[in-house]
């Protein structure tokens, strides 16, 4: 949109608030903010808001590039990251909550503590027989390709949050994130604990609780396929046995 079009043009921001420590219950915030006076991105409005209108409000950010996954939450029903998400400029207006179905820290900052520790749980780093740590691993280009759609997952937890099964046993359910990492580890040819990866994610709640709904792979930021990996997980599981 030209600065011709958005001189004057007022977007109404309907945000999600929450501070445990003074609040007895969530509430929303209407916000009204003049787009030729932010950049064109949701967190260019959210920071918009925050200098200029309500220092309280409360939200994760860092690279606003669509790479650290930090300002991950839920904009008009859709789990997105707001740095690379651009404003509706025909929309009167926008609706942001944090990630679903996680409990709140404070505003748009949802608790990853859960997320983190299952990510911790499935070991995601190489575990190799490679006695000389001064020389490269090498790897054929066919295995290094094996890697792509994988490793370039950011743990935003958008996927994992828009999984209906990860709402209802994040507990035990790995959920979509964790398991396309470990899909990533078990596809590393240099890795050799692909057995034992297996046989720790052969289990009813971490690894099967996927119903193939693919919410997951709809909301991914970065357009990759946690379904796709989870069929990958299931698959290598059935050539071991």
């Amino acid at each position: 949109m030209s600065n011709k079009e958005t001189k004057n043009k007022l977007i109404s921001l309907q945000v999600f608030r929450w501070d445990p420590e003074k609040d007895k219950k969530p509430y929303v915030s209407n916000y009204s903010v003049d787009l030729s006076k932010c950049g064109p991105m949701v967190l260019d409005a959210l920071l918009h808001i925050k200098n200029e209108q309500d220092a309280s409000l409360t939200l994760r950010r860092s690279c606003r590039e669509g790479i650290c996954g930090s300002c991950a939450m839920n904009i008009d029903g859709n789990n997105t990251l707001a740095c690379i998400k651009r404003i509706d400029t025909s929309a009167k207006e926008m609706k942001i909550y944090p990630l679903p179905h996680m409990f709140v820290v404070k505003d748009l900052v949802p608790d990853l503590s859960n997320f983190y520790a299952q990510h911790k749980s499935i070991q995601p780093w190489l575990q190799s027989d490679h006695s000389d740590s001064t020389k490269e691993q090498y790897q054929s280009k066919e295995d290094r390709a094996k890697l792509d759609g994988l490793y370039e997952c950011i743990l935003c937890a958008c996927c994992s949050t828009s999984c209906p099964s990860y709402w209802w046993n994040s507990d035990k359910y790995l959920g979509p994130a964790v398991l396309l990492q470990a899909y990533r580890w078990i596809m590393d040819s240099r890795d050799k604990a692909t057995k034992d990866r297996l046989k720790f994610l052969e289990d009813p709640f971490k690894l099967y609780r996927c119903h193939t709904i693919l919410n997951c792979t709809r909301s991914c930021p970065k357009n990759l396929n946690p379904g796709k990996a989870i069929a990958g997980i299931k698959r290598q599981i059935t050539l071991l046995t």
